[in-house]
């Protein structure tokens, strides 16, 4: 169900990509504003990734083989740097259309049809990214996050622009529109970086967050008694898996499978909270103190 529901969002990224681009490019001819043009080049920056979202998502939801055991998750991360990437890109192109015409400026023709056609894309990217937003943090798919937050980031430039071509047609003051594009491109730079950053930080094994590692250490404390404790907690997002280890100590005099039905509570209980986690539990005898020295992720062994 949810490889169904990430690619039936992916799909109508890239339907809305494709409608906002015509209307965008159908305001910039109207107007010959750099503005319009600049809200138009991002939106093909907004398609390509919306293309490369879909390749990467399908990718991902690919399950575990041979070479891949851990599944293909990661794969998102690659799409969110793509994305960044040709942004940084779209956002040089704007900066030079913008530099030429304050060298050459050009009058605004028709500017309140062409913002009236704007403003209909605009409206429509507002609908499109609260989905993709919404479900992308439901299914922890940095990928449609992404996307949500690049489309947010268009309609508050496109706004402005809205805004600023509606007042270089109201003063005449033709140099506004240049310098507004310059501005956009500098919001989209902004917007690039921040994208490329969390596909980095993904691709780190980066903690989950601190809200979700309490909730893991609030279901372990619920075991903590009669000697029973925890340690060596570690945890990682793989965009929308998780993956998690822990040591739980516990009476050296316990049976194998005492321990065993132990870990598996734990397991399931997690596992009821978290719905795609990965859990990699270790039981070590509470009395002994070498449990406390393979809690490190390098790991020394001493000779006797």
């Amino acid at each position: 169900m949810k490889s169904q529901s990430i690619t039936r969002f992916a799909w109508l990224s890239i339907g809305t990509a494709l409608i906002i681009l015509f209307l965008k490019t159908t305001a910039y001819f109207l107007t010959g504003s750099v503005g319009l043009l600049s809200d138009a080049l991002e939106s093909v920056a907004i398609l390509v990734s919306a293309i490369t979202a879909l390749f990467m998502l399908r990718l991902a939801e690919k399950p575990p083989d041979e070479e891949h055991l851990y599944g293909h998750t990661k794969a998102e991360y690659f799409s969110s740097i793509v994305e960044g990437a040709f942004i940084l890109l779209i956002s040089f192109s704007i900066a030079l259309a913008a530099i030429n015409r304050l060298l050459h400026p050009q009058i605004i023709e028709q500017a309140f049809v062409g913002l009236a056609v704007a403003a209909v894309a605009t409206i429509l990217n507002v609908c499109v990214a609260q989905v993709l937003l919404r479900e992308g943090k439901k299914y922890h798919s940095i990928t449609l996050e992404a996307d949500g937050q690049h489309l947010m980031t268009d309609v508050w430039t496109s706004l402005g622009i809205i805004g600023g071509v509606a007042l270089v047609a109201i003063t005449k003051i033709q140099i506004l529109d240049p310098i507004i594009a310059l501005l956009v491109a500098c919001i989209i730079i902004a917007t690039g970086l921040q994208i490329m950053k969390l596909s980095v930080l993904g691709l780190m094994d980066t903690s989950l967050p601190d809200s979700d590692i309490q909730k893991i250490k609030s279901i372990l404390r619920k075991y903590c008694t009669h000697g029973v404790s925890f340690q060596g907690l570690r945890s990682r997002q793989s965009a929308s898996r998780q993956f998690m280890s822990v040591h739980i100590l516990v009476p050296g005099s316990w049976s194998v499978q005492k321990g065993h039905d132990l870990l598996e509570k734990i397991e399931k209980n997690i596992c009821q909270s978290f719905s795609k986690m990965t859990i990699l539990t270790h039981l070590e005898p509470a009395e002994d103190p070498k449990s406390a020295d393979d809690i490190s992720i390098d790991r020394k062994f001493v000779n006797n």
